[in-house]
Formats: structure tokens, sequence, C-alpha cells
């Protein structure tokens, strides 16, 4: 229970790696992914843990390896909150940028699909800030998965 197979230090090596590794993934698997889970989204990020617990304790068993590879991500994790906090370069690199996708009434086909958007995310959108499309001036993609709609002025 509290022998590990391996040295304390190959869990830290192996919790960074798979921490920035599916950041990677994340990052690039686009905004609407991160902001609204589906449930196939939420079963895939599962299937992901399950798929590279292996890799973070390689095999070890032992209690202490599985506490010293939790640590680390959450040490991790902390870190690249605190270094988004400081810097916005680094926070653009982590969390993305707002992304234009519609303006003055009509959205971007190409971007939109690029995004993964469907017709109804638009609708929905525009329904949930009370706005209808002819007086939509734009419409962003944030960095979230959010959409975000600005009105004309009146």
């Amino acid at each position: 229970m509290f022998d590990m197979d391996l040295p304390w230090w190959e869990f830290v090596v192996r919790g960074l790696a798979v921490y920035m590794l599916l950041l990677v993934m994340v990052r690039l698997s686009g905004h609407r992914t991160v902001g609204q889970f589906t449930p196939f989204d939420l079963l895939v990020v599962m299937l992901l843990s399950e798929a590279v617990s292996n890799s973070l304790v390689g095999g070890d068993t032992s209690l202490i390896g599985g506490l010293v590879a939790a640590a680390t991500l959450v040490a991790v994790n902390s870190l690249v909150a605190l270094a988004s906090s400081r810097s916005a370069k680094f926070e653009k690199l982590v969390d993305g940028d707002a992304v234009l996708i519609g303006r003055d009434g009509e959205f971007f086909d190409k971007v939109v699909r690029r995004c993964r958007l469907s017709e109804t995310d638009l609708e929905e959108a525009l329904r949930e800030h009370d706005c209808p499309r002819e007086e939509m001036k734009r419409a962003f993609l944030e960095a979230d998965g959010q959409i975000s709609i600005l009105r004309k002025p009146q």
C-alpha cells in the first residue's frame, strides 16, 4: 500500500507530461469543446481520464504514488492559473481569444463551420441575448465557448 514501485520523481515527470499534452489536446479541440459539454463530450472526458491513468502512475498501485501524481496535477494547474493571471501572453496561449463569428446581422459561414457551431447554437445565442438577427452588431465565440452578441445602438 505504501511501497512505491517507481521513484517519487517519476510520478512528477509523468504528471507534468500528461498535463501538458492534455492541455495541448484540449486547446486544439476548439472553443466549443471547452465551453459546453454534451453527454458525448462528457463521456470522452471520462474515457480520456481513464486512458491516461496508467501514464500517470506507470502501473504503480501504491497509495503514495497516486497521491504524488494527484499533487503534481494540482500543483501544475495552480502554476498555470498563476502564470495566466500574471501574463496576458501566457493567458492567451492557454485560454485562447474570442473569435468574431458575425457582424451586422450576418454570421460568417466559414468561421462558424471552423468553430463547429450549428445554426441552432447561433439562434439560441440570439434568443438568450433577446436580440433579433437584424439588430445584431457583432457576435463572438468567447474563449470559454459562450457566444456573446452585441446589439446595434438604438
